[in-house]
């Protein structure tokens, strides 16, 4: 049945983070679509370092465009995050704060409260490996070890038409 939960809920956050990452521009470098992702996995990794079973977590960000509702204006380039989930023992998870850098899905950086059943089990203003060299999905541009015989290139038929002009 846990499995069943974690299943379900790894795909309705799917399912709205490519919503969410299809028509969303980037405001100061953030996309919350890859702010709540990066959040998400780097915050379930501390989580289970401090001994914390994460049944599901699901995370939800939103990029600052200057302006907060309520008409004051807000740091742009900055994220609002608001986390949800389970302990595998049925105890509420939630983290909840502001991003302001994300990288390569490596690291957060910002201001993350975490409490389980309501009590803080850590604040952060860093998740993740903030150091670490991205990852790149870009082929690897090496020389060919051996040497290939080249290729024949096209060939061009021309047709030419002779008018043959008897002779006198």
């Amino acid at each position: 049945m846990k499995v069943l939960r974690t299943v379900a809920a790894t795909g309705a956050c799917g399912i709205a983070v490519a919503g969410l990452a299809a028509c969303e521009p980037t405001a100061g470098g953030l996309d919350s679509a890859a702010v709540a992702v990066t959040t998400d996995r780097t915050a379930t990794a501390t989580l289970e370092r401090l001994t914390f079973d994460v049944a599901w977590l699901s995370c939800t960000a939103t990029v600052n465009r200057g302006a907060s509702p309520s008409g004051a204006t807000a740091a742009p380039g900055s994220a609002a995050v608001d986390c949800q989930g389970e302990t595998e023992s049925g105890q509420n998870i939630t983290i909840k704060g502001k991003v302001t850098d994300e990288r390569a899905g490596r690291c957060v950086r910002g201001d993350l409260t975490a409490r389980i059943d309501r009590k803080v089990v850590f604040q952060a203003t860093m998740l993740g490996d903030c150091s670490a060299v991205p990852r790149t999905t870009a082929p690897r541009t090496t020389a060919p070890t051996a040497t290939v015989p080249p290729r024949p290139g096209p060939t061009v038929t021309e047709t030419v038409t002779v008018t043959a002009v008897p002779a006198k």
